[in-house]
């Protein structure tokens, strides 16, 4: 494990049970993305979602699906989601600790892959992007939701990594939009929507298909 991933997984573990208090910050971008992820979603698709967090999303999206992975890297925040997924009495999500590299393939592709308001999060960038296209069917989508910080001011774009080095935010990877949609094109993917949704213009809404 890397000390960047070591110091990400505390930093989370810390933050799992007032992060799981916080209300939707933007709702109606955030209905707006679960209802164009549905069209993607049947009730045989197969999903996975990395960098899960507390389940939220996974557990609006179970009742569309047959079957959803749901994996993040703190521990903490898969305990908060299986107690609320057994809350809930939702079956059909299992919530695992680890991260989307660890994963093994399954014996079965899988139909539609979240990774949402994660990308920014991680190191590796265009390594997630290849292994999400390995882990799809073919036809299946990748939808991401991912601040895009090179498209922002001087001003945030100099205090970010100051925060995520003190450990006051999460480490964030600075690149643009521009960027993002390259880096799916490499891999493959076909960009099927690419929406800005939030009123601040960073965050970059795509789903695109293997």
């Amino acid at each position: 494990m890397t000390q960047t991933m070591d110091s990400s997984i505390k930093f989370w573990n810390k933050k799992a049970e007032s992060y799981a208090k916080q209300a939707i910050s933007e709702p109606e971008a955030y209905e707006k993305k679960l209802a164009f992820t549905r069209e993607h979603l049947n009730p045989q698709s197969r999903v996975l979602e990395f960098g899960c967090g507390t389940g939220s999303t996974a557990l609006l999206h179970a009742p569309h699906v047959q079957h959803i992975v749901a994996v993040d890297s703190s521990a903490k925040m898969i305990e908060i989601a299986t107690a609320l997924a057994r809350e809930k009495g939702v079956a059909n999500v299992d919530f695992q600790q680890t991260t989307l590299l660890d994963l093994p393939l399954p014996e079965e592709p899988y139909n539609v892959i979240l990774g949402l308001s994660i990308l920014h999060l991680l190191d590796n960038l265009h390594e997630t992007i290849e292994r999400c296209y390995q882990l799809l069917a073919p036809g299946g989508v990748f939808v991401s939701n991912t601040a895009c910080i090179a498209n922002a001011g001087f001003l945030i774009r100099s205090l970010l990594p100051i925060g995520g080095k003190l450990g006051l935010i999460p480490r964030v990877t600075i690149f643009s939009v521009e960027t993002l949609e390259s880096s799916l094109k490499r891999a493959g993917f076909e960009i099927v929507k690419s929406e800005l949704l939030n009123k601040n213009g960073l965050t970059s809404f795509i789903i695109a298909r293997k």
